[in-house]
């Protein structure tokens, strides 16, 4: 490979027999932590780049800013680092101290935003999120900026219609649903995208934490949930807008918190919240309205970017 870029994509596809073995049917999880960047936004990260690239939306030389809970980050500080740009990434305090660290590393400028008040650390709100976004648009004007917005740029999702949807209908086969946490939405969407072209019959599921499910139309009771990633009270994203969803799921913090506990100590996999969160959801369907069928689901980021929260505090 001529650079690490190449390497973003075909991760493996892996059946959780362990977890699943007193449930009828299957959960196939795609380990798209195990991109470069230890997460599935890399895909989104080199697809919004060089859409920009390819339009001219994005000058040679010139800066680039997003948000980021810092997966979205990491990845464009990879592809930066790359293709030569600079990059700055905007993030709340609330998220996890590996990723900016991470970033940083990555030759990225790391922002950090101070949480709204009453929000507590690893619990990032949507209130949070708008003082990120607050920031990254003042960053953005100041430095005459490309703003690599993951949740306007179409760029997202058509990089998982390109990449990760078509790689799980190669390596799975037929199957029955997919579900995933949604964040910007990008992957639902281009995942549903490919899904649905090669089977029309799949059906496609939103998973949100419970207590911000505002895509399902729920009012927000919890915004300080620990599913860092998602749920951040934004009832409109640009990738879902008119897009057909087969259902909504909702997973608390407990629920996430022990998928992701069981995916390490019984299958191996070393992941993050919103997988524990896909696997507690893709649990759901099989004990509900998919029992004996194959679900397909993510895990979305490594557990590497969590050691410093109670995801694996010392009493497990």
């Amino acid at each position: 490979m001529s650079s690490v870029l190449e390497a973003i994509g075909n991760t493996p596809l892996i059946e959780l027999s362990r977890l699943t073995r007193s449930l009828s049917g299957r959960i196939l999880l795609k380990l798209d932590y195990l991109n470069p960047g230890f997460s599935k936004k890399d895909r989104a990260a080199l697809g919004i780049i060089e859409e920009a690239e390819r339009s001219g939306a994005l000058r040679p030389g010139q800066t680039i800013v997003e948000l980021t809970s810092g997966n979205m980050g990491t990845g464009l500080a990879i592809v930066c680092a790359v293709k030569g740009y600079r990059f700055v990434a905007v993030m709340s305090r609330g998220n996890s101290p590996e990723r900016a660290q991470m970033m940083r590393a990555l030759g990225a400028e790391v922002v950090l935003v101070d949480q709204a008040p009453g929000s507590s650390p690893g619990q990032v709100s949507g209130e949070d999120l708008k003082f990120v976004e607050e920031r990254a648009q003042k960053l953005t004007r100041e430095r005459n900026a490309f703003r690599a917005d993951q949740f306007v740029l179409p760029g997202n999702w058509r990089s998982h219609a390109a990449t990760t949807g078509p790689e799980i209908v190669r390596q799975a086969g037929p199957i029955d649903a997919f579900c995933d946490f949604v964040g910007s939405g990008g992957t639902f969407r281009g995942c549903a995208e490919a899904l649905r072209e090669a089977n029309p019959t799949v059906r496609c599921y939103v998973v949100e934490p419970a207590g911000a499910a505002v895509l399902s139309g729920a009012d927000v009771v919890r915004a300080n949930h620990r599913i860092q990633g998602g749920g951040y009270a934004m009832r409109s994203l640009a990738s879902l807008r008119g897009f057909p969803i087969d259902g909504y799921l909702q997973v608390n913090d407990e629920e996430a918190i022990t998928c992701a506990r069981r995916l390490a100590a019984e299958e191996g996999i070393f992941a993050g919240f919103s997988s524990g969160a896909n696997v507690a959801a893709a649990l759901q369907l099989l004990k509900g309205e998919l029992c004996d069928r194959t679900v397909v689901t993510l895990a979305c980021d490594s557990g590497l970017k969590y050691l410093s929260t109670d995801l694996w505090s010392a009493d497990l």
